[in-house]
């Protein structure tokens, strides 16, 4: 039986090292599906400001030493910048041990690159989640070391559902594939929404209007998609009928090759994702 998120996490202590907005919307998301109480979160950043925005906003513990945070949890979350993440990963290691479970935000720096840096066995998740998480819909992948137990995986999956949906994926290079669709994918649904607001405003239709037409029909097309269980060519089925409106459009679609657009942005957005991380591991590892 599956233990309940509020069970599993209950008793943990979440710790970030790093109080930037990932950080601020986990903490806001775990509070609010009652997933974690403020006491059982601490966080670390070099801003003084930043800290006593969040102490006051959430009222979870704050400090400006890393190594207090990791001492203080039993779940460590590193969420800085790629650009900082070895020179953290360095000072803090001493500090890390098979008691923490450790998760890594730090977007396109691969688990290969961590390992390499903390040269030791830990229990180690790495998450790919997307700009929605700030909404509470976002898109979670996560992906687990040799280290990782089962139970870690479960309970990291349950820190990235307070914030929308996760999945578990067994290979780390996959998360570049994460990171062209669903890590990039907000920017590509947010041009095409642009374009169907354009498309309302030439038919005559006022800008607000047609943006929230627009912008409701992905958001139940969406959800009609993750509720029924139904495949998408089913949902269009649905929707087009014998010579009618749907139809027209979807030829006008396929001639202009929307498929094969939407599949070439993923691939050139994964493709630049694996180069990127391969730089990564260089910088990190200080190759």
């Amino acid at each position: 039986m599956e233990m309940e998120p509020q069970i599993m996490l209950s008793n943990k202590t979440i710790g970030f090292i790093g109080a930037g907005n990932m950080a601020e919307t986990l903490m806001g998301g775990l509070i609010g599906s009652d997933r974690s109480q403020p006491d059982h979160l601490i966080c670390s950043d070099v801003r003084t400001a930043r800290l006593d925005e969040l102490s006051d906003r959430y009222d979870v513990q704050t400090t400006k030493d890393n190594k207090a945070v990791i001492d203080a949890s039993d779940i460590v979350i590193y969420a800085v910048k790629p650009q900082i993440i070895g020179s953290v990963l360095k000072e803090t290691a001493d500090s890390l041990d098979l008691s923490k479970l450790i998760l890594s935000i730090a977007a396109g720096v691969p688990l290969a690159a961590i390992e390499k840096v903390l040269r030791k066995e830990l229990r180690l998740i790495r998450a790919m989640p997307n700009v929605c998480v700030a909404v509470e819909a976002g898109a979670t992948a996560i992906t687990a070391s040799a280290g990782a137990k089962p139970e870690d995986v479960e309970m990291a999956r349950m820190v990235f559902q307070s914030v929308g949906r996760c999945i578990v994926l067994k290979e780390d290079h996959l998360l570049d594939a994460v990171t062209g669709l669903s890590g990039s994918g907000p920017a590509y649904v947010f041009l095409i929404l642009d374009a169907l607001a354009d498309a309302g405003v030439k038919m005559g239709l006022f800008r607000e209007d047609a943006r929230e037409l627009a912008a409701q029909t992905v958001l139940g097309a969406a959800k009609m998609l993750l509720e029924t269980g139904l495949n998408p060519g089913q949902l269009k089925d649905m929707v087009t009928s014998p010579g009618g409106t749907t139809i027209a459009g979807l030829h006008a679609l396929e001639k202009g090759a929307l498929r094969a657009t939407l599949i070439n942005a993923v691939e050139a957005a994964t493709l630049r994702s694996e180069a990127l991380g391969d730089i990564m591991i260089k910088k990190i590892s200080g190759e």
